[in-house]
C-alpha cells in the first residue's frame, strides 16, 4: 500500500547546492577560531571522529543479518523479506542503509525516516527512507503534547514519519546529539588544526631579527636589511657581521606550531564519545603495552565495548519490523574471524567432544562437506606427530 510518494527519493529534496555542504569551520573559512558543529558533516573535519565513526558504521553495515524463529533446538533459519534487502527502496542495498542509519545515530543520536510503503497485512514499513537529521525538526505540541515533525519547513503527518533516537533523555522526543554535547572538545581540536595551518600559510611573523648597539635612522635600516639580504639570498656561504651587529632567528618548534598535544589529547577524547575502547583501537591511546595477546583480541575488544550496543539496535529495529515470531540477528562470527591456527585448534576440539561435526566446520571454512571417497582417505591417514589422541581435553 503505497502512503505519500510512492518511492520518494530524498537527494531530490535536497535544499544543499552542494552534496554535501561545505561546513562553515572547512578550510574556506575566515578563520581558525570560528568552528561552528551546526551541520552533522562538519564534525568529520577532526580525524578521529571520521575514524570512529567510519569504523563503527563501517563494520555495522558489513555485518551479514540474518532471520530465524525459535530458540535453541528449535532455531531455524527464515529467508529474508525482500525488502530487508533493500529498506530504501533506491537500489543502494542494506548496507549503504545501514551506513545512513549509523550516521544519523553517531552523530546526531537521532534517526528520521519518511515511510514509503507499508506491508497490507501488518501495517508495518517496508520502504524507509532516510532523511538527514538536520533538516528535520521536532517539537512537542501544546495541546495534545503529541511530537510534530517538519522536514525541510513542511509539516508531515507523525504517521508517514519513522524516527528512532538513541540517549534518550527522560520528558523529551529526541536524543542527545553527541556532536552537540561535545561541541567543546571537537571544536578545540579542529581549532588547534587550523591554527596550526595558519601559522605557516598566513603567519605574518618575521624569520629573524638583525640587530645592531647604535642608533640607526629609517634610511640606514633599510639599507643595512638590503644589503643582509643581498648577502645571504642565493648563497650558501657564511655572512659576516661588522662590531655591533647581530642576528637572531626566531624559530618555533614544529610540535609547538602543530599543537600535537592538544591535538593528540582531543583525538583520544573524540574517539571516546562514540564508545570505550575506541581510542585504543584507533591507535590513539598508547599507555599500554601492545602485545601479540591483545593484538588477536582487539576485534573481541572492538565488538564487546563499542560495536555490540550499535549491533543490538539494529537487531530490534529490524525485528519490530518483521512478522512474529520472526526475529532479526547480526552474525558477529564475521568479525571475530581468529588465525588459522587458532580456528583450526576450535574445530578440533569441537569435533573430538561432539560440538559439532567435520561437515560444519568445514562450512564455516566456506568448503564443501566431505565425500564418501575423501572420508576413507582421511580415516586411513595417521595423526600427525605429537597429536594427541584423547577423547578428552
Amino acid at each position: 500500500m503505497s502512503l505519500i510518494f510512492g518511492a520518494p527519493r530524498p537527494t531530490e529534496r535536497r535544499s544543499w547546492a552542494t552534496e554535501p555542504p561545505i561546513p562553515p569551520n572547512s578550510a574556506l573559512g575566515s578563520s581558525f577560531a570560528r568552528v561552528d558543529l551546526s551541520t552533522a558533516e562538519a564534525s568529520l573535519q577532526k580525524v578521529a571522529v571520521w575514524a570512529s565513526v567510519a569504523l563503527l558504521a563501517g563494520t555495522s553495515s558489513m555485518l551479514p543479518i540474518d532471520v530465524y524463529t525459535g530458540t535453541g533446538s528449535d532455531k531455524r533459519e527464515r529467508p529474508k523479506p525482500r525488502w530487508m534487502n533493500d529498506p530504501a527502496g533506491d537500489g543502494n542495498g542494506l548496507e549503504d542503509w545501514i551506513w545512513q542509519l549509523m550516521f544519523s545515530w553517531l552523530l546526531r543520536g537521532n534517526v528520521y525516516a519518511l515511510v514509503g510503503d507499508r506491508d497490507s497485512r501488518l501495517g508495518t514499513p517496508t520502504q524507509i527512507v532516510l532523511q538527514h537529521p538536520d533538516e528535520v525538526a521536532v517539537w512537542r505540541d501544546a495541546k495534545d503534547g503529541k511530537a510534530r515533525y517538519r522536514i525541510l519547513g513542511q509539516e508531515v503527518d507523525q504517521g508517514q514519519i519513522w524516527h528512532r533516537r538513541v540517549y534518550p533523555v527522560p520528558g523529551r522526543i529526541k536524543g542527545m546529539s553527541p556532536i552537540a554535547h561535545h561541541a567543546l572538545t571537537i571544536g578545540v581540536g579542529i581549532a588547534a588544526l587550523r591554527f596550526g595551518e595558519q601559522w605557516f600559510s598566513e603567519g605574518a611573523h618575521p624569520t629573524g631579527i638583525l640587530s645592531s648597539d647604535k642608533n640607526l635612522d629609517q634610511g640606514q635600516a633599510a639599507t643595512a636589511k638590503e644589503r643582509f639580504l643581498a648577502a645571504i639570498q642565493g648563497r650558501r656561504e657564511p655572512v659576516v657581521l661588522g662590531q655591533g651587529w647581530q642576528y637572531n632567528a626566531i624559530q618555533i618548534a614544529p610540535g609547538e606550531s602543530q599543537f600535537l598535544e592538544t591535538n593528540g589529547f582531543t583525538s583520544a577524547e573524540c574517539c571516546r564519545i562514540f564508545g570505550a575502547g575506541l581510542a585504543e583501537i584507533l591507535g590513539y591511546e598508547t599507555g599500554s603495552a601492545m602485545t601479540y595477546q591483545n593484538l588477536e583480541h582487539r576485534n573481541l575488544q572492538l565488538l564487546i565495548y563499542a560495536l555490540d550496543p550499535w549491533l543490538t539496535r539494529i537487531e530490534r529495529l529490524f525485528t519490530e519490523l518483521l512478522p512474529r515470531p520472526q526475529y532479526a540477528k547480526v552474525n558477529r562470527n564475521a568479525l571475530l574471524r581468529t588465525d588459522l591456527l587458532t580456528r583450526y585448534r576450535a574445530y578440533q576440539l569441537m569435533i573430538r567432544n561432539r560440538f559439532g561435526t567435520p561437515d560444519e566446520a568445514r562450512e564455516l571454512e566456506d568448503r564443501p562437506p566431505l565425500t564418501p571417497e575423501q572420508i576413507t582417505q582421511f580415516t586411513d591417514i595417521p595423526p600427525a606427530s605429537g597429536a594427541s589422541t584423547d577423547t578428552q581435553e
